[in-house]
């Protein structure tokens, strides 16, 4: 399910970083007292009464061509506009409503998107004459609050989420496997995206997408349904240059977070970089299926060898990743691409694999039998059963009489096990401990 975005919106110093880190609970916005100071749009997951969502804190919008950085700000702040489903508009009870929050709100207006007005830097929240002008831009009703005291932060709140569709409208079609694709700019996605549609036997759906994500593309192949998410490159942020890449981070992790199955794109004539690993870290925490695919193979120098190099490489630079499917592919001369449809099928099956509690508990029975719980001193470590709580991705419980003391080597040790009697190809695997007592002590 994609999750509703909000976007924080205002001139500069009104406290729109300051109100985004107290809505995420950190400070992860430069907040100082000199206009302009944050140049660059933030994001961050949180949420409120139960629902889940992605803010984004912008910086102040200047309609003065001349200012300093004020164009390329501005372009972000429509952006996040254009990305958002709710804008927290954010204006100062100290100053009222200047020439260029007026400005704002002709931009906002036009944008048809639904206006939360937070009237910012109230001191003293019984006498409501701070905050009544705020009327007069004709964007709804201004909720006073105190971003620096968190006061009022809640009414605040309430009144974005009641914009936010019913969840099910985010839902997509429950028979399609959905893929994302993600890697560093130029490693081939968009050339992925047109070999994938360009083949034979592909029927495109000319049914608009789920979602208002333009990219989103539902197909089908061999009668198995997907919906193709062509995310644009995540770069690290001192990498990031142009305003629609910064744009287009916000896109990849919602694209990520929507994913059944996610492929990790490496470049073969470049090799794996820092930002790989990011990436690839990313997809891993986010407990997603994955398969890793190295494109441009076909201008790659090779002899006998070649292949067993680059795994090699691979398994080295991503060792988290010693579950994921490698595939060698060129997307320009469509070479190898019908194999990467064949094991995005399987490796999502993988991930939505149920284990019998009898089968599993004879499993890991007969694995601590062979390689027994390391002792803890006087009272001897247990293991008593473990079950399957969930799938997507495959997670499991152990009880235990002493969780603490199941080292995370040992962990490491069962899910070899779970692997290698269960498969689980291409998903990680969540284990947990959980505190079970027993008078058989």
């Amino acid at each position: 399910m994609s999750k509703p975005v909000v976007a924080i919106v205002g001139r500069p110093n009104v406290g729109k970083s300051t109100l985004f880190n107290r809505l995420v609970g950190q400070r992860k916005a430069i907040v100082e007292d000199i206009p302009g100071i944050t140049r660059d749009r933030l994001y961050d997951e949180t949420d409120w009464s139960g629902r889940d969502f992605i803010i984004i804190d912008t910086g102040g919008i200047r309609f003065d061509e001349g200012e300093l950085f004020s164009r390329e700000v501005k372009l972000q702040a429509e952006l996040a506009i254009e990305e958002a489903d709710v804008i927290i508009f954010v204006l100062d009870t100290r100053e009222g409503i200047t020439a260029e929050d007026e400005q704002v709100a002709n931009m906002l207006r036009k944008s048809k998107k639904p206006i939360v007005l937070a009237a910012n830097k109230v001191e003293q929240f019984t006498e409501q004459a701070d905050h009544f002008e705020f009327y007069r831009l004709g964007l709804g009703e201004p909720i006073p609050v105190s971003a620096m005291h968190g006061m009022n932060t809640d009414e605040l709140l309430d009144a974005v989420i009641a914009h936010f569709k019913d969840p099910r409208e985010y839902e997509e079609d429950p028979d399609a496997v959905k893929i994302a694709i993600v890697g560093r700019p130029n490693v081939g996605k968009s050339s992925l995206v047109n070999a994938f549609l360009g083949q034979e036997r592909v029927i495109v759906s000319d049914i608009p997408g789920t979602t208002r994500d333009s990219i989103d593309t539902p197909f089908e192949y061999e009668g198995q349904k997907y919906i193709l998410i062509d995310t644009a490159g995540i770069r690290r942020k001192a990498k990031i240059k142009e305003s629609i890449e910064k744009y287009s981070v916000i896109r990849s992790l919602r694209s990520i977070d929507r994913a059944d199955v996610v492929l990790i794109m490496l470049d073969a004539t470049t090799g794996i970089t820092e930002q790989d690993k990011r990436i690839a870290g990313y997809v891993h925490e986010q407990g997603k299926a994955n398969i890793i695919v190295v494109n441009k193979w076909d201008v790659v120098e090779k002899d006998g060898h070649t292949m067993h190099q680059f795994d090699h490489a691979i398994r080295q630079e991503l060792m988290f990743l010693a579950y994921s499917p490698i595939l060698y592919i060129s997307a320009l001369t469509k070479k190898r691409i019908y194999k990467v449809l064949e094991m995005v099928d399987f490796v999502n099956e993988q991930h939505y694999r149920r284990v019998p509690t009898s089968e599993l508990n004879k499993v890991i029975n007969e694995a601590m039998l062979l390689n027994p719980l390391p002792g803890g001193g006087k009272k001897r470590i247990k293991i008593y059963y473990s079950t399957q709580v969930r799938t997507a991705p495959p997670t499991f419980v152990f009880f235990s009489n002493e969780p603490e003391g199941v080292h995370f080597s040992y962990l490491r040790y069962l899910e070899n096990v779970l692997r290698e009697n269960f498969g689980f190809e291409g998903t990680p695997i969540h284990l947990l401990v959980r505190k079970r007592n027993s008078n058989a002590d």
